[in-house]
């Protein structure tokens, strides 16, 4: 089955939200669907069918969080959108966010300015920006817009670019903008089988790899995030499949990176995805605790699965940049055969693709 986008049965809107342009432009798009208007988040009690429009009164950018003991590329997140429809069976927002609806920014042109003058303060600093920490990046653009706006601003921005995240095929919004190479529009990807059984309401891999292609063709920088990987008794055949069918579809030279982590959730989120996804054994692995308290595979598991991949990849093009998200030195070494050692090495490295 293809493929349907979102389509909320209720939204909310905040009354302190009511008269930004973006609530307007999202309510004319949804004209059909039910709208209450609220004084306070408290009053909202729905499901992930509803949305809710509301005004952000804090800080739009932040670090990525990142996790002790494990190398950290220097991301940074832009909290536009919170929660996601896909509703993976892996996801952590099930257990890190307390709501089920999905939370929408609409004073966009107040993180518009916060970016400006924070990049324009520190211009000796590059920034890799992203969307898809609290969201998918695309999942709901064809309600909120937002991606051509992204793109149109950040395309003279010499020190920052945009990164698109997304599982989507939600391309259309910003396909023809003039992004000035400032843009890298990604996918995560997983295997068939992973696919359908544990991202059920995403596109499928053909899907994804045919709106890369078109991404490629106009232009833009391409990534590729294959996070997380889950290890099974087939994986191997399998990944290596995706492999042949991501380079049968985008060219190497088209690939400003391709990310690598394997399965990893925090031992509450167990029950969460027993009670929610009764069919999934993604938590039936070998697992161990982290040093962020996470459980992960056995490290032999994830040297074994990373390095096979690295070495697909290799085969293809070896100048494409691949890293691990969230990985020790232990585990760069056996994968790769170096480790950048610490945070500040990756981020230099991954800043220099962007220069």
């Amino acid at each position: 089955m293809s493929y349907r986008p979102f389509k909320p049965d209720r939204v909310y809107i905040a009354h302190d939200a009511a008269n930004y342009r973006k609530t307007k432009d999202i309510l004319s798009k949804l004209d059909n669907i039910e709208q209450i208007y609220i004084d306070d988040l408290s009053q909202v009690h729905d499901t992930k069918k509803s949305i809710v429009l509301a005004r952000q009164k804090g800080n739009f950018y932040k670090n990525c969080p990142g996790t002790k003991n494990y190398i950290c590329c220097g991301y940074q997140i832009l909290n536009l959108v919170n929660n996601c429809e896909i509703d993976c069976t892996y996801c952590i927002l099930q257990g890190y966010l307390n709501v089920p609806y999905i939370l929408i920014y609409v004073n966009i042109d107040d993180m518009f300015n916060e970016l400006s003058d924070l990049f324009g303060s520190n211009r000796d600093k590059y920034y890799r920006v992203g969307t898809g920490e609290l969201a998918d990046s695309l999942s709901t653009d064809h309600i909120t817009g937002y991606s051509r706006e992204l793109v149109e601003f950040f395309s003279n921005k010499s020190n920052a670019i945009i990164e698109l995240k997304t599982k989507t095929n939600q391309i259309e919004n910003f396909i023809d903008v003039d992004h000035g190479g400032r843009t890298v529009v990604s996918w995560s990807l997983n295997t068939p089988r992973i696919m359908s059984t544990e991202e059920a309401n995403a596109p499928s891999l053909t899907e994804r790899l045919a709106a890369a292609k078109s991404c490629e063709e106009a232009g833009f920088k391409i990534g590729f995030h294959f996070d997380p990987m889950i290890y099974y008794p087939e994986w191997e055949d399998e990944y290596y499949f995706v492999i042949e069918q991501l380079f049968k579809y985008i060219d190497p030279k088209s690939i400003i990176w391709i990310s690598l982590g394997g399965l990893r959730y925090p031992p509450h989120l167990e029950n969460i995805i027993k009670e929610r996804h009764p069919k999934s054994e993604i938590i039936y692995g070998e697992f161990i605790t982290g040093l962020d308290g996470k459980l992960r595979y056995f490290k032999s598991i994830r040297i074994e699965m990373f390095k096979k991949m690295v070495s697909w990849i290799k085969k293809r093009d070896p100048d494409i940049f691949t890293y691990i998200c969230m990985g020790d030195s232990d585990v760069w070494r056996g994968a790769f055969g170096w480790t950048p050692g610490d945070n500040t090495t990756l981020k230099n490295m991954m800043d220099n693709l962007i220069k």
